[in-house]
């Protein structure tokens, strides 16, 4: 009898019906449409969504196609990979809102997220290199600049990024900010191009700590011989850094009511007037990608490669022609 009764439980369990999925089809077809529509369409809504002009984005998703870097899927093209993360990045916004303007569900968002932040980063050694040795446009036949800083490939500073680190690691992230940041240094040239990133050092660290860990790193930072960057008075002087004299007016009027009194306020003006640049590169990077200025809920590592991953696509911006950002 006992058989009897598992048989025909069996039979019953064997006439279900299979789980019946949507129209995959029409669901692709309406996620294009969106993009068409309100991403593409033209200049104004693609820097709206993604942060770049519909002909820098388009390039941009060739540059991976044509490395091998991501794969178009059956159900997702490369180009709405890349427009996911630049949405993500740019707007800084969450899995679930991503999800919901993609019409995608929140692992998908939060892997594709993940692969196009790799394909990113392996553009870096490409990307983020060396300055020329050669004397920059900016300071050859400038009288301001040339012949004293015709030597100078650069200027190096520290920005803080704030940063989402556990409640017992907070302290050693919270320095000069009321908020956990992580102290990035960047060595930038007078075009604004990033030639040196180091992220991931706490917001307590000094930048001179970071600097010198730069200079010790393998594949860290190097200073061609001959040359300098142009750092703050709180790196102190040492060959091929040099900062500004100590003590000294920095930021004056050359012409007007406050004028130069001597030849060490003179040199602290055209000092600053050309490390400026990598205050300028800070700026505009902040401005373009909006993570970088608020808390995000990756682990800490995935912050840093944002940071670095954020520097390459705006060295590219600038490779790929002259930028025009000015939303």
């Amino acid at each position: 009898m006992a058989m009897i009764i598992h048989d025909r439980k069996r039979k019953r369990v064997s006439r279900r019906e299979g789980v019946k999925y949507g129209p995959i089809v029409e669901r692709d077809r309406m996620r294009i449409e969106y993009l068409n529509t309100k991403i593409w369409r033209n200049d104004t809504t693609c820097v709206d969504m993604l942060r770049l002009r519909k002909d820098y984005f388009f390039r941009f998703c060739k540059l991976f196609r044509n490395r091998g870097l991501l794969e178009d899927t059956i159900h997702m093209s490369i180009e709405e990979q890349v427009a996911m993360f630049l949405n993500t990045i740019g707007h800084n916004l969450r899995n679930r809102l991503v999800r919901t303007n993609f019409d995608r569900s929140g692992e998908t968002v939060s892997r594709y997220f993940n692969k196009v932040l790799h394909a990113v980063g392996e553009l870096r050694d490409e990307l983020i290199r060396p300055p020329s040795l050669d004397t920059p446009s900016k300071i050859a036949g400038n009288p301001r600049w040339d012949p004293y800083f015709k030597d100078c490939i650069g200027a190096i500073d520290g920005t803080h990024i704030r940063a989402s680190v556990e409640k017992n690691m907070e302290p050693s992230f919270r320095g000069r900010k009321s908020h956990a940041t992580q102290n990035v240094m960047a060595a930038v040239d007078f075009d604004l191009r990033f030639t040196y990133v180091l992220a991931s050092w706490e917001g307590t660290t000094h930048d001179a700590v970071v600097l010198r860990d730069a200079l010790e790193r393998e594949n860290g930072l190097l200073v061609p011989q001959g040359k300098f960057y142009l750092v703050d008075a709180g790196c102190g002087a040492k060959p091929g850094f040099l900062p500004p004299f100590r003590v000294v007016q920095y930021h004056l009027k050359e012409w007007g009511n406050n004028p130069v009194q001597n030849e060490k306020e003179l040199f602290n003006l055209r000092h600053s007037s050309l490390r400026v640049t990598v205050e300028r590169a800070f700026w505009a990077l902040k401005r373009r990608f909006k993570i970088l200025d608020d808390a995000t809920p990756f682990p800490y590592p995935t912050q840093v490669d944002i940071v670095v991953a954020c520097c390459i696509i705006h060295n590219w911006v600038i490779n790929d022609g002259i930028d025009q950002f000015i939303t």
